[in-house]
């Protein structure tokens, strides 16, 4: 297990695991680096119209070890067990967190990633029913705007975020960013918050 100490100390100079096809833990810290502006963002019109049809009840760490096993539950995959038992051990210390989009069937999708200061890194989503990893990350801009974040980190850009607004930025200005936001005194103390969407 990677020990919070050090994932921690990572996150706040701009560096993540990943584990590789023969298990090894790598370091990374991409240049460019990926985040979706909090003063900028996009929410598609087909997850807004998804929204107003209240399919999802979206809530904050009340599955986080079940989202980040469902984020790893793919042909390949970086999330091994040694991943998911540090997160694990990191949202039992109040820094890993989860959002999580049900249905009628249960979990359906979600997201997980670390909260620092005013940072949120995001690290991985994932869906067992259409829309429902979308639902997870609307509900997320709008949850860190509300509690003070400044910087929602995406690591790398997809297709899926380019549609909220991700943008690619250097790393040197990325590493500016993130020097202001995890000094912010911004909490992520979400817990039992419930959101019919």
């Amino acid at each position: 297990m990677i020990p919070s100490a050090i994932l921690l100390g990572a996150y706040s100079i701009g560096y993540f695991p990943m584990a590789g096809s023969d298990d090894n833990i790598s370091w990374y810290s991409p240049d460019p680096r990926t985040i979706i502006p909090l003063d900028g963002y996009n929410i598609p019109r087909s997850t807004r119209q998804l929204i107003r049809k209240r399919i999802f009840r979206v809530e904050t760490d009340r599955s986080f070890e079940n989202v980040i096993k469902g984020c790893a539950g793919r042909e390949e995959t970086w999330i091994n067990q040694e991943i998911v038992e540090s997160y694990v051990e990191l949202h039992r210390l109040g820094h890993a967190h989860s959002i999580e989009s049900y249905d009628s069937e249960g979990l359906a999708g979600g997201l997980y990633g670390v909260a620092l200061g005013g940072a949120f890194f995001g690290e991985s989503m994932f869906s067992l029913r259409s829309g429902a990893s979308k639902a997870a990350l609307a509900f997320l801009l709008e949850f860190l705007v509300e509690r003070g974040f400044t910087l929602l980190d995406t690591q790398y850009i997809t297709p899926h975020l380019q549609m909220f607004g991700a943008v690619e930025i250097p790393r040197s200005e990325y590493i500016r960013l993130l020097g202001k936001s995890i000094r912010l005194p911004a909490h992520f103390t979400a817990q039992g918050i419930k959101s019919i969407i």
